[in-house]
């Protein structure tokens, strides 16, 4: 099985070949973020570095998404969607409602929080998790404080 990050650099090639112009330039930048993530913590390129920058970047168009969707700019809000919808492709799906809410339970009697100030150590301890990357943590978070008194 090929890596995400194999797998996006054969995806450039493809919408290279296709002439798809706006697929080729999405996945070129993302190539290029994750590079320049690896160069700067001086790691390998790696699924874990490769997800991490797809999902901040993927954010990050979202963010700017609901900033154009305010200013009335249709245009840049399409193509951001366009943006996403093409980056997305390479995250994992997340984990559903009903298990985010067994984990978290499982996690605040691990943890034995009982009060929103005991936030931090149930976040943490999801951190460790090896369903870590599947935690959509701003989920997560409005889960927790709905848990805890």
């Amino acid at each position: 099985m090929a890596s995400v990050y194999e797998t996006l650099r054969a995806d450039i090639v493809a919408a290279m070949k296709a002439r798809d112009t706006a697929r080729a330039t999405a996945l070129r930048t993302m190539d290029a973020a994750i590079q320049r993530a690896a160069l700067d913590g001086n790691k390998p390129i790696a699924d874990t570095l490769a997800v991490a920058t797809i999902r901040k970047a993927v954010k990050n168009l979202a963010d700017a998404r609901t900033e154009f969707e305010k200013g009335g700019r249709a245009d840049l809000v399409a193509a951001n969607t366009a943006e996403i919808a093409h980056l997305e492709k390479y995250l994992p799906q997340g984990l559903d409602a009903a298990k985010l809410d067994a984990l978290i339970t499982e996690v605040i009697a691990a943890v034995g929080a009982t009060s929103k100030k005991e936030m931090g150590k149930v976040i943490g301890a999801l951190k460790q998790r090896p369903e870590a990357p599947l935690i959509d943590f701003g989920a997560a978070s409005k889960v927790v404080q709905a848990k805890l008194p």
